[in-house]
Formats: C-alpha cells, sequence, structure tokens
C-alpha cells in the first residue's frame, strides 16, 4: 500500500436502489488531478430493517442501507443518533434486536467471529497502548489479526518505513505527536488487509493539517480496495466520501452522494445540509 498524497474528488454518480448492485460493475471516481478510481458496485455491507433496543429506548430503528466493494461511506449524525450503536453490530459486538445484517458475506448473528478477522477498526482514541513501543503495538495487533510470526516482522518493517517511523521504532506511543499516533493507528488497523476499515471519528482532535494528511491515507486505502466506512463530526470530510448517511434520532434521514445531498437541500456545502435536517428533527418534535 502506498501512502502518497492523494486528493479526491469524485464524479456524480446515482446510488443503486437497496438490494441491488450484487452483479458487480464497476462507478468510475475522479482525483482532484485527473486520475482515475474504481469502486465496485458489488456491496460488501447490506443491512435491512435493522433495529436495536435498549429496554423502551429504541437507538436503531429500521434502518436499511448498503455499502459497496471499495467505497469511501460516511455515516453521521449527531451524538446520541445511533452511529456507534450500528457501528459496534456492524463489526459483530453487539447483536440487533431485529432485521438482516450481512457483512463481508458474512451472517452477523451467526458468523460474528468470522466477521471480526474480515475487519479492522479505529476509534477516536487510536486504540494504541501508551506503554508499549511503536514496534510492540505493531507486533502486538498484527498478531491479533491473525498474521504469523514471519509476516509480522515483514510487514512491521515496511509499515514503519512508509511512515517515517523507523527512528521511532522503541519510542513509547505517549512520546509521539498526536498525528503520528493517528496515523499509525490506521495503519494498524489495516495490516491485515482486511475487506473492511470502521473508523469511528478517527480525525477527532488533531489540526486540519493532520486530518487531510489522515485522510490522503484514507484515500490510498481505498485505492487498494479496502472499504471505509467512516464516522465524523467534520462536515468538510463528508465531502470526500462516495456517499454520505445522516442519522437523525436513531433513523437515516438521508442517503446519497454529496453532491446530490447538497442539490436535494439546496445547500452549499455539506454543514449546511446536516443543519437543515438536524432542524427539521427538532421542528417535529
Amino acid at each position: 500500500m502506498l501512502y502518497g498524497a492523494y486528493e479526491y474528488r469524485k464524479l456524480t454518480t446515482s446510488p443503486a436502489p437497496f438490494g441491488e448492485g450484487a452483479g458487480g460493475g464497476a462507478i468510475e471516481q475522479r482525483t482532484a488531478n485527473g486520475e482515475q478510481r474504481m469502486t465496485n458496485n458489488e456491496n460488501i455491507i447490506t443491512v435491512r430493517n435493522l433495529v436495536k433496543k435498549f429496554g423502551h429506548f429504541v437507538a436503531n430503528d429500521h434502518l436499511n442501507f448498503e455499502v459497496r466493494k471499495g467505497e469511501i461511506f460516511g455515516f453521521l449524525g449527531a451524538n446520541g443518533a445511533g452511529k456507534t450503536t450500528t457501528i459496534r453490530i456492524l463489526c459483530g459486538l453487539s447483536y440487533p434486536t431485529s432485521g438482516e445484517v450481512n457483512v463481508a458475506g458474512l451472517d452477523i448473528y451467526r458468523q460474528r467471529n468470522l466477521v471480526k478477522r474480515n475487519i479492522g477498526y479505529m476509534s477516536q482514541r487510536f486504540s494504541l497502548y501508551d506503554d508499549l513501543t511503536v514496534y510492540e503495538n505493531i507486533r502486538f495487533y498484527a498478531g491479533i489479526y491473525g498474521l504469523g510470526r514471519k509476516e509480522i516482522v515483514t510487514k512491521a518493517e515496511v509499515l514503519m518505513n512508509r511512515l517515517g517511523l523507523e527512528a521511532a521504532r522503541d519510542k513509547l506511543i505517549r512520546d509521539l505527536p498526536q498525528g503520528w499516533k493517528q496515523k499509525l493507528a490506521f495503519s494498524v488497523a489495516i495490516i491485515h488487509d482486511p475487506k473492511i476499515v470502521f473508523l469511528d471519528e478517527p480525525t477527532g482532535g488533531v489540526d486540519p493539517i493532520t486530518r487531510r494528511q489522515f485522510w490522503n491515507l484514507i484515500f490510498e486505502a481505498a485505492r487498494e480496495g479496502i472499504t471505509i466506512f467512516v464516522t465524523t463530526h467534520y462536515m468538510d470530510e463528508a465531502e470526500y466520501c462516495d456517499r454520505v448517511t445522516i442519522m437523525v434520532d436513531g433513523k437515516i434521514s438521508a442517503l446519497d452522494t454529496p453532491s446530490e445531498l447538497k442539490k436535494t437541500y439546496a445547500a452549499a456545502n455539506m454543514n449546511e445540509v446536516f443543519l437543515k435536517l438536524a432542524r427539521t428533527a427538532i421542528n417535529e418534535e
């Protein structure tokens, strides 16, 4: 996987109706410098009528959506909208109350352990151990993901070289700048070449330049065929996604490409789209 400066701009595309797209095909997308990127029209995540209740509280209210193979899929919503609950279900960490969920061709009810082997995960806290060194963190997580000893050694060296962390090999994570922690955490999350990586607000608490550098890594991973499922509170980042879902009060209020959402809601940017949907929900209460 090559980590280089890669800026993304999409061509307007129309999402396939729910449940379609399993037959393959490709969608053309283009970088800012004109380079083409192709995403497969095959669904790698399919969710039908997903409901998750905690007592009488409905966290996910009949969600229906699909994510295409190789897609950068934005999953947005205010705090408490149900995003994290959905991600926990998709990662096999929680059972739905009802509904059908298929991740990487696997049933979330019967094949949770297999699902976990086919995905990567990175949270806002980066999931790294502060009292371990850079190399020890890489080796630890590669082992958890099931890589063999020789493969771990090889991939660790390649990863540190690409991130420019060779000199920091024996440094404790707590001594690294926040931006380096972020890049390392993402690289560790995909060290086993997963089909999907879930990024739960991965750019929280870092400066704009570091955020942009991090998205370069996301674009490169997508080019390699890894599907990106990302949540963020930064609406400018939503512009980089192939398609965006916006959750409001446990329900999907909108799902489309950023360009189509801006047209639909007569908005100049994704922040305006988000605010209009949030205000609609408040006015209906």
